[in-house]
């Protein structure tokens, strides 16, 4: 396996942690809020109360989320090619 087959791997869990991401934190929102999210935080008739809080909370579970994602992939990379990828070799 080389490095093509890594970044492919690793965008495409990238594109489904911000997927995830995103339907849970709208998801989340709305429930606690009982509002749809901001559309666009970076708006300014956006309050800045709402898009800082959209922004902390996005920003937050997405980094954790492409994250466990990219961990699952580097794992299943190791088991198939028998080394992580070129970057994320153990320290």
């Amino acid at each position: 396996m080389g490095a093509l087959v890594w970044n492919v791997l690793s965008l495409v869990s990238k594109m489904g942690g911000r997927t995830v991401t995103n339907k849970v934190a709208t998801t989340a929102w709305k429930k606690t809020t009982g509002t749809t999210p901001p559309l666009n935080p970076m708006s300014p008739t956006t309050s800045w109360g709402e898009a800082t809080a959209w922004a902390l909370i996005t920003g937050a579970l997405s980094g954790f989320v492409v994250m466990v994602a990219t961990r699952q992939a580097a794992k299943w990379y190791r088991t198939s090619a028998g080394h992580l990828p070129k970057g994320l070799e153990d320290a």
